[in-house]
């Protein structure tokens, strides 16, 4: 009887368990490829100065026997608040890994940063921002020129970011040169000869970011997905006096002007999705865990606006 018994939980369990083993993979939303290639110290400025050439370099992330001649390309940016950081961050690597394995095309980039202070000077973060986001657009232009080198779909470029990162890539879409240089006082001669300067892109994924001017989103409707940390001490999500508006207030403004949008909470947790947010301390494995649940998130989101098939 007993045997009799276990033999039927176990065909029960089994039979349970039959959807989930039978789930079909989605390519771009699930991990299709277990292997990558990364070649590093790659340039996206061939003509920069040599003093500035290490602000140019990339990291390139491709899906290993993938043989797509279009893929998605995800441009990241690392935080750092325009001071401190590099296409190596911990996170950036994990990202950068975890959607090429899913099948996009990932670029890990540098961009310049501040001599100054802009950490603790919100007039020198906002300049620093300025000129990281002509950086990115530096980027996207090369990546558009050098598409069929890298088998890109220039239709489906994403710039993705944590915090600073988060900040360049929703001021690359949605503000134009004009617009940063009034903002930041940043004087640049051939800002007004371009009125539509905005980066023409698929998407933005904001990791723990923000917008200067919440009124830009009128600017554009590039799709934004955003994460954050409900503790966040460093950049409020939302704009509470510290001139920057932050993923709940662009999630509202965003729903309010129809631009498709999501938004991850995460719940208790701080800067970084840190439990207690410390720049000196390298992220733990349930950091890194709640940075690939963001990433999951972002990579349903854009599966389901850039990649599903109509039913």
């Amino acid at each position: 009887m007993y045997k009799y018994t276990l033999s039927i939980f176990i065909t029960i369990a089994a039979a349970c368990n039959l959807p989930a083993q039978n789930q079909p993979i989605h390519q771009y939303k699930d991990h299709v490829f277990p292997n990558i290639d990364v070649t590093e110290n790659l340039t996206y400025n061939p003509g920069s100065k040599p003093a500035d050439a290490n602000s140019y370099l990339f990291d390139l992330y491709q899906p290993k026997g993938d043989h797509s001649n279009a893929r998605p390309l995800i441009i990241w940016m690392h935080g750092g608040g325009f001071k401190y950081g590099s296409k190596t961050a911990k996170g950036i690597k994990i990202w950068s890994t975890d959607f090429a394995q899913r099948g996009y095309v990932c670029a890990a980039i540098n961009y310049r940063l501040s001599k100054n202070n802009p950490v603790f000077h919100f007039d020198e973060l906002q300049k620093s921002c300025y000129y990281a986001v002509q950086d990115v657009k530096t980027a996207i232009a090369y990546f558009k020129q050098h598409h069929a080198e890298y088998h890109i779909d220039t239709n489906k470029i994403i710039l993705a970011g944590n915090s600073a990162g988060g900040i360049i890539a929703l001021q690359a879409a949605y503000s134009s040169n004009a617009e940063l240089s009034r903002r930041t006082g940043v004087v640049d001669s051939t800002a007004l000869l371009k009125p539509d300067d905005k980066a023409k892109i698929a998407g933005i994924i904001n990791f723990w970011g923000g917008i200067l001017d919440i009124r830009w989103l009128k600017n554009a409707r590039i799709p934004i997905v955003s994460a954050y940390g409900s503790h966040d001490r460093i950049l409020n999500p939302m704009h509470v006096d510290t001139g920057m508006y932050g993923s709940i207030t662009i999630h509202h403004k965003a729903d309010d002007l129809h631009i498709k949008n999501n938004i991850k909470v995460f719940e208790g947790f701080g800067h970084e999705l840190q439990r207690h947010f410390n720049p000196l301390f390298d992220a733990g494995k349930p950091t890194q865990k709640r940075w690939l649940e963001a990433a999951q998130f972002a990579a349903d989101f854009y599966y389901e606006i850039l990649f599903k098939k109509p039913e």
